[in-house]
C-alpha cells in the first residue's frame, strides 16, 4: 500500500478501492493498516468526491524500516530477540548475541531504504564508507 501510495504520489488522493484492486488485497486489511500509518504521520486522508488517500510526506523522506517498526514493531530474526522470556536459556544462549546483532543489522539495512529508493529499483542502501 505505501509503495502505491508512493508511486502515484504527484497524482493526488487515491481511493482505498482503486489500491485495494491494483494490489490485489482487501479493502479491510488495508484499513486496518491505515490506522498507525495515519497517527505515524505518513498517510493523510482527503474527504469529498476526489478524497482518498495520500501520503503526508515525500516517498524519498520515508523508510522502509519506519514502517516495518510502526506495523510491526520491528523484525526479529528469531522471537526470543524480542521476548527474551519466550525461552528460560537467555542467559546461557550460545547465539542470542548473534540473533540480537543480526536483528538490528536487518533493521540499520531497511531504515536506510526509502520508499522512493525501492520505486527506482535499489533494494541495497549506499555504503556509508
Amino acid at each position: 500500500m505505501m509503495l502505491d501510495l508512493a508511486a502515484n504520489h504527484d497524482q493526488g488522493p487515491t481511493p482505498l478501492r482503486e489500491i485495494a484492486k491494483r494490489q490485489d488485497l482487501s479493502v479491510k486489511y488495508l484499513e486496518q493498516l491505515i490506522i498507525p500509518l495515519k497517527a505515524a504521520g505518513f498517510i493523510r486522508s482527503v474527504r469529498g468526491a476526489k478524497g482518498g488517500y495520500t501520503l503526508a510526506q515525500r516517498p524519498e523522506a520515508i523508510s522502509v524500516g519506519q514502517i516495518i517498526e510502526i506495523l510491526e514493531g520491528g523484525l526479529f530474526l528469531v522471537d526470543c530477540v524480542e521476548d527474551p522470556d519466550l525461552c528460560g536459556r537467555e542467559k546461557e544462549c550460545p547465539t542470542r548475541d548473534i540473533w540480537l546483532r543480526m536483528s538490528g543489522r536487518l533493521m540499520e539495512e531497511l531504515a536506510a531504504l526509502s520508499l522512493q529508493d525501492v520505486l527506482n529499483g535499489k533494494t541495497v542502501p549506499a555504503d556509508p564508507a
